[in-house]
């Protein structure tokens, strides 16, 4: 089954629903920020798209620069930091079985689905 975490309110969130939606292929919708994410969930995709906690990190949220940038901080704390704050999650990421992508752009999705 195809997921996609998905915030209604990001354009390129939306634009990745559509392709999915013009796919024609089952999927669901997860709305992270509501339905938020375990730190076995955040590890478990992490490791599908195979890139750092860092990665998957949105630098330009107020959140970010508030209360993180320029520290020193370990892949747990990065975790921790997006589980107690699921703004700062890249958007959209869709999960199609083993294989991930973070919709940027969001045409980076056909190549999984």
């Amino acid at each position: 089954m195809i997921t996609i975490y998905h915030n209604n309110r990001c354009r390129k969130s939306r634009e990745g629903l559509g392709i999915l939606e013009r796919s024609g292929k089952p999927f669901e919708i997860r709305k992270y920020l509501e339905d938020t994410l375990s730190e076995s969930e955040l590890k478990n995709l992490l490791s599908k798209l195979g890139i750092k906690p860092i990665d998957l990190v949105r630098k330009n949220e107020t959140i970010w620069k508030e209360s993180f940038k320029n520290k020193d901080l370990t892949d747990a704390q990065v975790i921790k930091a997006m589980v107690d704050n699921p703004k700062l999650i890249e958007r959209p990421v869709v999960i199609n079985g083993n294989k991930a992508t973070i919709g940027r752009p969001p045409e980076k999705i056909l190549e999984i689905i």
